[in-house]
């Protein structure tokens, strides 16, 4: 059986250690359970080190956010699949077993995300992976049983074992292998959108991703930063505009840029329109972050891009306008 690595990411969370690590301790017997910390300020790692001795932990020299926090971490971690899981999730009995079994049957699999369901509502999906992530022709992720802000309850449509595009950071399975191939996380990302970029890239190399229903956690989401933070917003829209630079096939770049800004812009009037003038203006710093450091990241292009990277030509389109809220069969056939 191969070796596993369950690595928590932690900022001044011993509130969440508390109450989420105690599931990943019982129901993880098949791997060595470590804390990662970027330099807590409470008593966190003095809270894992008493009560949790066989938890491994190690600790970065600051704040280095998810991409830059994990890359430091896994580079003391050896074990040949890595899991990497948020500090708010709840893990179930025997969610590790499905994992390793479609690692060790299918060799072409890099990534693997497990069925990600809400915790405060333990029926529903949860909104950051759901069922398994997608992209659109310009970039805007969903996912199948949550599309922008409509979330479906989990009656078992997506019980199966596909092939999706991006796999969550809130808890993302990867082959230690294939991660130090791919360079990691972008470490310029900080947070948010990581995850999709390194799944980007990872198609780009001809690896494969893939959801595993059989294994469930449940996700708080947004404990670190709600979706109501405009850095949030900051973040969400400058890292998919480099994500896009990086990862877009080259005759399609600069077109396809230009109508995402466009609906960048659309996105912004909206914020406006609602009185969330912080968000609003947290879109405009996304974009000067973007033109600032175009060329910084038309460099950082790899060779080869592929151009069926989409299900979507526009999930705007199809979610505002045709009515396509829910990833159900019908819906799938006119992506």
């Amino acid at each position: 059986m191969k070796s596993i690595a369950v690595v928590i990411l932690n900022w001044n969370g011993k509130g969440l250690l508390e109450q989420f690590l105690p599931s990943v301790t019982q129901y993880s017997p098949e791997a060595t359970v470590y804390v990662a910390d970027n330099a807590s300020t409470d008593d966190s790692v003095a809270f894992v080190r008493v009560n949790y001795p066989e938890v491994r932990i190690i600790q970065n020299t600051g704040n280095f956010g998810y991409a830059k926090g994990y890359n430091l971490a896994l580079e003391n971690v050896e074990e040949e699949i890595y899991a990497l899981v948020n500090s708010d999730v709840e893990v179930t009995e025997g969610w590790l077993a499905p994992i390793i079994e479609l690692f060790e049957t299918d060799t072409d699999t890099a990534i693997i995300q497990p069925k990600i369901l809400d915790y405060k509502n333990k029926s529903y999906f949860e909104y950051a992976g759901a069922a398994g992530g997608f992209i659109d022709k310009y970039g805007f992720p969903f996912c199948r049983g949550r599309i922008f802000e409509t979330i479906e309850e989990d009656k078992g449509q997506y019980d199966d074992a596909t092939e999706i595009f991006w796999a969550s950071g809130a808890c993302f399975f990867i082959r230690k292998e294939a991660y130090r191939t791919l360079g990691g996380f972008d470490e310029d990302f900080f947070a948010h959108q990581e995850e999709i970029d390194l799944c980007w890239r990872a198609f780009n190399h001809n690896y494969r991703t893939r959801y595993c229903h059989s294994s469930v956690i449940y996700h708080v989401g947004g404990a670190t930063l709600s979706s109501n933070n405009p850095r949030k917003t900051f973040l969400n829209f400058r890292n998919s505009l480099w994500m896009m630079v990086k990862n877009l096939p080259a005759g399609k770049l600069f077109p396809i840029l230009f109508v995402r800004l466009f609906l960048d812009g659309v996105a912004g009037m909206r914020f406006i329109m609602l009185g969330r003038f912080p968000h609003f203006f947290a879109i405009l710093k996304a974009h000067f972050y973007f033109y600032l450091k175009l060329f910084y990241f038309l460099n950082k292009r790899e060779p080869k891009q592929y151009k069926n990277y989409y299900k979507s030509n526009s999930i705007v389109w199809d979610y505002f306008t045709k009515g396509g809220k829910v990833f159900d069969k019908n819906f799938n056939n006119s992506l």
